[in-house]
């Protein structure tokens, strides 16, 4: 297969007169230096910068109570996607174990390309073992995502039994 490219046009007069005042096109091939990297980053950055201002002095930030180390609330949540490591951790009653246990989802997590290499297939349903572990691991996060943000009594059951 040929590669197609389109070429530019050298008989227009426009391009032309661009191309005598090294005012190309990226397209034509115009260099980045000095064009870009010279001019339209610094305007990105710049204007990235004002925005960040902007949004800081229209809509600053509440300044709430003093925050007191000494008392925790009960209702405190992780953010949602720290939801499971924080069930682990919430209803297993030997702290040590529960570290362990969160520890042990990144060490899952970098097994998985040794299961995904067991066979050459690509096709999902071609590889039973993976597609089993991935379902488990997905019903089991999925199951533990939403006992955290259960009391603690319910947590387990999900407040079904």
């Amino acid at each position: 297969m040929s590669k197609i490219e389109k070429l530019p046009d050298l008989n227009d007069p426009v391009l032309l007169a661009k191309l005598a005042k090294n005012m190309g096109h990226n397209y034509y091939g115009e260099p980045a230096w000095p064009n870009d990297l010279l001019y339209m980053f610094p305007v990105v950055i710049m204007g990235s910068i004002a925005l960040c201002i902007g949004l800081a002095v229209l809509d600053p930030a509440m300044i709430g109570e003093p925050a007191n180390p000494f008392a925790t609330p009960l209702e405190i949540l992780p953010e949602w996607y720290l939801y499971p490591v924080f069930q682990i951790l919430r209803t297993v009653p030997n702290k040590l174990l529960g570290v362990f246990l969160m520890a042990s989802v990144p060490l899952g997590l970098l097994v998985i390309p040794f299961i995904e290499n067991v066979n050459k297939f690509q096709n999902p349903f071609r590889r039973p073992v993976a597609m089993a572990v991935f379902l488990f691991g997905t019903a089991f996060t999925l199951y533990l995502g939403i006992g955290a943000t259960l009391p603690i009594d319910k947590s387990l059951t999900l407040g079904l039994f």
